[in-house]
């Protein structure tokens, strides 16, 4: 069961409303319909691994650059995508600490993909309340967001959480191929 520090501990920091950090999160946005989407696209997977890279080998990441580019890239749903499938059990915990620093540095606006990315870490980690809290931060962010819809079902039919990462796990080549071949 989720305490109340861990529920309130993926609401925003100072950093999610500091104006030179929304603006370098901003510069970095895929645009659905540009010329270099794919670069972008490929940008931001590569982006993910990197971080996490960083992540595991310092636990933390001192660079808003990095952390921008990662939150920006997320706006691309193909970005997103292959974030959702980017850990193994190996990694879990890398992953754990990167996705909950960045929902909670992330700016109005670019809420949704990472705390949907944290929920279905939550999830699998059989938290379901803290799972269900980063999904209402999604929902405050963009209430229409389709993944959130997509996870309060998945989450609520009561789908086992191996089922699920064994979905993920198995969705994650063919994302990776239609970003990176």
């Amino acid at each position: 069961m989720t305490t109340e520090k861990e529920a309130l501990s993926i609401a925003s920091t100072e950093q999610a409303s500091d104006a030179k950090f929304i603006a370098l999160v901003n510069s970095f946005v895929v645009i659905e319909d540009s010329p270099d989407i794919n670069d972008c696209q490929r940008d931001g997977a590569t982006a993910v691994i990197d971080l996490a890279t960083e992540y595991e080998k310092f636990a933390d990441c001192s660079s808003s650059e990095k952390i921008a580019r990662v939150l920006g890239r997320l706006s691309d749903i193909q970005v997103r995508d292959f974030a959702l499938g980017s850990h193994s059990t190996a990694s879990f915990q890398t992953y754990w600490g990167m996705w909950h620093h960045l929902l909670q540095v992330a700016p109005v606006g670019f809420v949704a993909p990472v705390a949907c990315l944290f929920a279905t870490l939550a999830y699998e980690r059989g938290d379901t309340p803290l799972a269900y809290s980063a999904l209402d931060r999604a929902t405050l962010d963009q209430p229409g967001y389709s993944l959130t819809i997509l996870l309060r079902r998945v989450f609520g039919s009561g789908w086992p959480a191996a089922a699920f990462a064994a979905m993920r796990t198995e969705l994650h080549p063919k994302v990776t191929a239609g970003i990176f071949d």
